[in-house]
């Protein structure tokens, strides 16, 4: 026998609140159980689900666990620009020359997560390797 995972769980002070930025980011949608003020609210996305609870303390430390996301209908900066406006902060620019490489952001409560190039970004720079 083996085990799956249920839920990717997140402490937060504001559980509604953030259930609401990452769906907007995943193209999810909030549990329809789910409402401002409960305790816990829900992300269900293209198999993934997403767990905000309430916890009293706040963040003081950098996350142990992160979310890698990967853009499918554009580009990594696009992407870094609409979770931006969304309401998330640059903490760290890791992109690399040759286009690889990542950009590290915090959702509204902190916690980082990383934006990576899309498959269309990765499949050409594998062409430009096999090109030189």
């Amino acid at each position: 026998m083996t085990s799956r995972i249920r839920h990717i769980t997140i402490d937060s002070h504001n559980p509604y609140s953030q259930a609401q930025f990452w769906a907007e980011a995943l193209g999810g949608k909030l549990s329809d159980e789910d409402n401002p003020g409960d305790p816990e609210a829900i992300v269900e996305h293209a198999g993934d689900t997403i767990l905000f609870v309430t916890v009293p303390e706040g963040k003081t430390i950098k996350n142990r666990v992160h979310l890698d996301i990967q853009p499918t209908d554009r580009t990594r900066d696009e992407e870094v620009e609409r979770l931006i406006a969304l309401g998330a902060t640059l903490a760290s620019d890791m992109r690399r020359p040759n286009g690889r490489g990542w950009q590290t952001l915090c959702d509204p409560e902190g916690n980082e997560f990383c934006v990576e190039p899309s498959q269309a970004e990765i499949d050409r720079i594998r062409a430009a390797q096999a090109d030189s």
